[in-house]
């Protein structure tokens, strides 16, 4: 457990583009702070520069909508080619109503919109470009990280957050889609609480924690600070964020 942590959010990164060597500009970003990682560190960043990065771009004009996005766009007030993207990153739809669709991405996750977004997408003001989530958030994950070790001769943990709603509570909140070198989740079943009682069902996930902890620093609109450090959480025994998504089998709500 941490007794006490601190989060810093990482601004000086210049917009990126799509093919933009995104380790090179968040390492000088760092390095212009007054911070200096060391083993144990954890940086958040933020979903949309790591897919920007990687040009998970989509152009509508390039789009044709199929006859069931162009029945869902009905029903739902959406632009017919938003929604063809949205059903090509689903796996299901799970419900939809006005303005919104949820859908079981194909990456697992459940959340609105399968992720597809415009906000802060250059070329998105007059809504023909959309953003989706990186291919593979882990393996994302993972080559940032390798960069960084061998930046800072450190063993850093990477988080990749994204910022999504929640089924019964108002607002979002930021959560991990992508990890490596932190433990995406610890089970806390067969410990003692306060009384010695066995707890019985206690999985915590602190890559989320962490994630919307650092959201809290970086920001959800112009603030333009795409990554956080974290320092005095332990890391934990490394396992990816695509752990933690629940199987349909054992949804109660699906």
């Amino acid at each position: 457990m941490a007794a006490s942590y601190t989060v810093t959010g990482i601004d000086g990164v210049p917009l990126v583009e799509p093919g933009d060597d995104l380790a090179f500009l968040l390492i000088s970003a760092v390095d212009a702070q007054a911070v200096r990682p060391v083993d144990g560190d954890i940086f958040v960043i933020a979903q949309k520069v790591v897919s920007k990065a990687e040009g998970r771009l989509v152009a509508l004009s390039s789009i044709e909508p199929s006859p069931e996005a162009q029945r869902l766009a009905a029903e739902t007030n959406k632009e017919p080619r938003h929604v063809e993207v949205i059903l090509r990153e689903s796996r299901e739809v799970v419900r939809s109503r006005r303005d919104v669709i949820i859908v079981e991405h194909r990456l697992g996750y459940v959340l609105a919109n399968a992720g597809v977004d415009r906000s802060n997408v250059a070329g998105a003001v007059d809504d023909e470009t959309v953003l989706l989530l990186p291919e593979d958030p882990d393996a994302s994950a993972d080559a940032l990280k390798d960069r960084f070790d061998a930046h800072w001769k450190c063993s850093v943990g990477i988080v990749i957050a994204d910022s999504v709603g929640r089924a019964w509570r108002l607002g979002s909140v930021g959560i991990a889609i992508g990890a490596a070198g932190v433990a995406a989740l610890r089970d806390h079943r067969g410990d003692r609480d306060l009384f010695g009682r066995a707890m019985e069902s206690a999985i915590a996930c602190p890559v989320d924690a962490i994630a919307s902890a650092a959201t809290l620093a970086m920001g959800e609109a112009d603030e333009g600070v795409p990554a956080a450090h974290v320092r005095g959480i332990p890391c934990g025994l490394p396992t990816p964020a695509r752990t933690i998504n629940r199987s349909k089998s054992e949804d109660m709500f699906r």
